[in-house]
């Protein structure tokens, strides 16, 4: 796998769909996802949602929130799959604090505004590697002073055999695995959040390929 490969399925119907039925079951994930919400501040009043899928993540902070007694947190959810669309649309529905965008994020973001968290889950590993470093630079622009950006991401393995080891705990294989990844290594990114400008920038939790990447705004 390249880092330059254009390929991208998500546009597809039935690989969306195949995502979405599995993704409870990707191992750890949860694990992750508890991590990042620990990042969320209480009183966080804007968050945007990179990637946003079916809308799980964000469904899961806004809970905790709630769950805070901080429930008017406004939320902007990007994505680009019509499957993914409809899918967050209906997990939605009927909550105004909540705008759902079509976007597709190999290109700029539009103007959504700032925010106080930017948050993402197995999106941006999807984008080629100069994209990737572009994005990083718009969410930093996009964050108010003391913004947080949550990554929870897919990142390379170190080597191959640990890799292959990774794509066979979550049931896939070398020649199986989705073609649209273009993985790229933590100590990479985290150099780049560093050089942009973002603050206590970590590798806050890792499962072999499933890390979560954190920086924030001075």
């Amino acid at each position: 796998m390249t880092a330059t490969n254009p390929i991208n399925l998500w546009t597809s119907t039935e690989h969306a769909r195949d995502y979405l039925e599995r993704a409870d079951s990707i191992s750890h994930r949860s694990e992750g996802e508890s991590a990042l919400i620990e990042f969320i501040p209480a009183t966080t009043p804007r968050i945007l949602d990179l990637g946003t899928g079916d809308g799980r993540l964000l469904s899961l902070v806004r809970g905790e929130l709630v769950r805070r007694e901080h429930p008017d947190t406004e939320a902007v959810a990007i994505d680009f799959s019509p499957t993914m669309l409809e899918a967050v649309r209906q997990r939605f529905v009927g909550e105004s604090s909540v705008g759902v965008v079509a976007h597709n994020m190999d290109e700029p973001l539009p103007a959504l505004g700032k925010f106080d968290a930017v948050i993402s889950s197995f999106a941006i590993h999807h984008l080629v590697h100069e994209r990737k470093r572009a994005l990083y630079v718009e969410i930093h622009g996009l964050l108010n002073p003391g913004g947080v950006f949550c990554n929870l991401e897919h990142v390379a393995s170190p080597t191959p055999r640990l890799h292959k080891e990774f794509l066979e705990r979550i049931g896939f294989t070398v020649e199986t695995e989705d073609p649209s990844n273009k993985l790229l290594d933590v100590e990479t990114q985290l150099g780049w959040l560093r050089e942009i400008g973002f603050g206590d920038v970590d590798c806050a939790w890792k499962w072999r390929e499933l890390a979560l990447l954190v920086g924030r705004k001075a």
